[in-house]
């Protein structure tokens, strides 16, 4: 234990010794693999593990867990956990997210709190603010991905993938049953179920009508 310890330390003072802000050294894990560069800050309770790699002025944390990731510049991650994933620049990742293996990320993006992306590439500018599930998908740039709206991507045989082109807007509470493609600039009304394929700037909605029973309640 107490060998342990004076190997993290050792690790901790090397990389502050190199530019990186670790406000808690007592309370921060880094593998020996970890390459940091300078001007990255990390907060309590960050654990690097494996082959990560974090660039200039991203700032990890508290209480993050990253497994063999790369992060690069002004990115901030928080409360969230990711394995070999690669998030882009000026991106926000969590709190709460979980970045599964094969998530990569791009510039500009929000992957915020609840959010789940596995196997899947997200473009540059593309927001998933909360509540949503990206599984074996490809999801355009500039896309807004609603909270609730997931893609189902498992039909309990095989899995399928999802594409969502450039500027497409898919809608709160939505399935998007693999698989499928959401065109360029489409809109997925939310509460929809989509099973077939959205053309470029369509609007699609697949639910039933409202009915209202009045007086049901007496």
């Amino acid at each position: 234990m107490e060998a342990s310890k004076e190997i993290r330390a050792k690790i901790n003072a090397r990389h502050m010794e190199n530019g990186v802000v670790i406000i808690d050294a007592g309370n921060t894990y880094i593998d020996e693999t970890v390459e940091i560069e300078p001007g990255v800050t990390l907060y309590p309770g960050v654990i690097l593990e494996g082959n990560c790699r974090i660039e200039k002025g991203a700032v990890i944390g508290p209480n993050t867990r990253m497994i063999d990731t790369c992060v690069k510049s002004d990115t901030t991650i928080q409360y969230s956990v990711l394995k070999n994933a690669e998030i882009g620049r000026n991106t926000e990742v969590g709190p709460f997210a979980y970045l599964r293996p094969g998530s990569v990320v791009g510039d500009h993006c929000k992957i915020g709190d609840f959010v789940e992306v596995k196997n899947a590439n997200v473009g540059n500018k593309t927001k998933a603010s909360h509540l949503a599930y990206i599984g074996d998908a490809d999801i355009g740039e500039n896309v807004n991905f609603s909270c609730g709206a997931i893609t189902v991507n498992y039909d309990g045989n095989n899995k399928h993938r999802t594409v969502v082109k450039d500027n497409a807007f898919v809608g709160c509470n939505s399935n998007l049953v693999a698989p499928v493609t959401v065109g360029e600039g489409a809109f997925v009304a939310a509460g929809s179920t989509i099973t077939d394929e959205v053309p470029p700037k369509a609007l699609a909605i697949a639910r039933q009508r409202q009915i209202n029973k009045p007086n049901w309640k007496k």
